[in-house]
């Protein structure tokens, strides 16, 4: 399996190929991007030191080359257990909240304007702390964060996705304290973890009781699953955002009859996902490592964002977890310019998208879409 090479990932800038703009410089949207899955190589050295825990690393760098190997498996499962490590450092408020202020510093870094930030408080309790507590102190962390990034000169703005971990059935307890904390930084739900065998059908009660307190729901599906999740979440979790979702090009149908012309067929979960704008929270170069993508190719030229882009779907662009996958928002964008050919509309185009699927509200969005455009503008 071949994934992208994180060649450009150490560089200054990202420029848009062919001598363009400076991709890092736009006002971007991060939608998909995990809490653990984007911790700083040398923070999770320290914190591992202090408390006793052995790495596979002596070094920053040898800790990242690590993980790019553990993770670039083609198999979700595996690259899962990675997160063993990062999860067993954040088990403190003071880590916790560590890890949460350099995160919303990287993305600032980064040029993104607007973010949402999942995490599964559940996985964080080993040291007695009540979910409560884990929230409160995860909140801490982004807003010491966003006062860093602003002091800095910059416009950010953060929210938290609670996950429930799909495998664990304690959705219900978990849409609960998303919905305690709806005033206090989180925007909305998730589900995530092994996504194969454990269909959002399992936690239909959490999502019937987030619909009645109109809380936003977003689920991963489609990723290390087919249309059968895609549909559950839809249906059983009444998603308004997929998490991924790229295997929701097994429901297009494509025929060539010439050189010159081929005829799309849409299946009813595709047309519905279309019709509906249910955002795509595609991260190109996780789908690779996952072996989401498996059954199109193994190189990102193989995967099926541009089809779906030129559909008119609702596509948006991501990093899913920035240590696992060594990259960054501006990295991917660059990576999908590269590869397909896009110009600075087309990456304005996706930020749009993610502006107008973010669980904001509807003032805020579009005073974040008058933001990215007038970045791009300035381009």
């Amino acid at each position: 399996m071949t994934t992208p090479p994180a060649d450009h990932l150490n560089a200054d800038d990202f420029l848009l190929p062919g001598g363009g703009a400076s991709i890092t410089a736009l006002p971007k949207v991060s939608l998909h991007d995990h809490l653990d899955g984007g911790l700083r190589p040398a923070t999770i050295l320290e914190l591992a030191a202090e408390i006793g825990l052995e790495v596979p690393a002596s070094s920053p760098a040898a800790l990242q080359e690590w993980f790019n190997e553990s993770c670039d498996s083609g198999d979700l499962v595996a690259y899962l257990k990675t997160f063993d490590l990062t999860i067993a450092v954040m088990q403190t408020p003071e880590n916790l909240a560590r890890v949460a202020r350099e995160f919303v510093q990287d993305l600032g870094a980064d040029g993104v304007v607007y973010g949402e930030i999942r995490w599964a408080p559940e996985q964080h309790l080993t040291t007695g702390l009540s979910l409560d507590e884990v929230v409160e102190a995860v909140q801490a962390g982004l807003d010491a964060g966003v006062d860093d990034v602003r002091a800095a000169g910059h416009s950010i703005r953060v929210g938290q996705l609670i996950s429930a971990m799909r495998h664990l059935d304690r959705g219900l307890e978990i849409a609960q304290l998303a919905v305690r904390h709806r005033d206090r930084g989180v925007v909305g739900f998730d589900i995530a973890g092994p996504e194969d065998g454990f269909s959002p059908e399992r936690m239909r009660d959490a999502f019937d009781y987030l619909a009645r307190e109109y809380l936003p729901r977003t689920v991963h599906a489609g990723e290390a699953a087919g249309l059968a999740s895609i549909e559950s979440a839809l249906f059983d979790g009444r998603a308004m955002r997929l998490g991924h979702g790229v295997r929701i090009a097994e429901d297009i149908q494509t025929e060539r009859e010439d050189d010159e012309s081929t005829f799309v067929t849409l299946g009813p979960i595709a047309q519905w996902v279309k019709d509906r704008e249910i955002a795509l929270e595609t991260s190109p170069s996780s789908n690779l490592q996952t072996g989401a993508i498996a059954q199109w190719g193994d190189e990102l030229i193989d995967h099926p964002f541009d089809l779906l882009y030129q559909l008119g779907f609702n596509v948006t662009v991501n990093t899913d977890n920035r240590l696992m996958s060594n990259t960054t928002l501006s990295r991917e964008l660059f990576l999908l310019a590269e590869t397909f050919g896009y110009d600075l509309a087309d990456l304005e185009v996706f930020q749009l998208n993610a502006a107008a699927a973010s669980f904001l509200a509807l003032e805020d969005r579009e005073d974040l879409a008058a933001q990215i455009s007038e970045g791009f503008g300035r381009a």
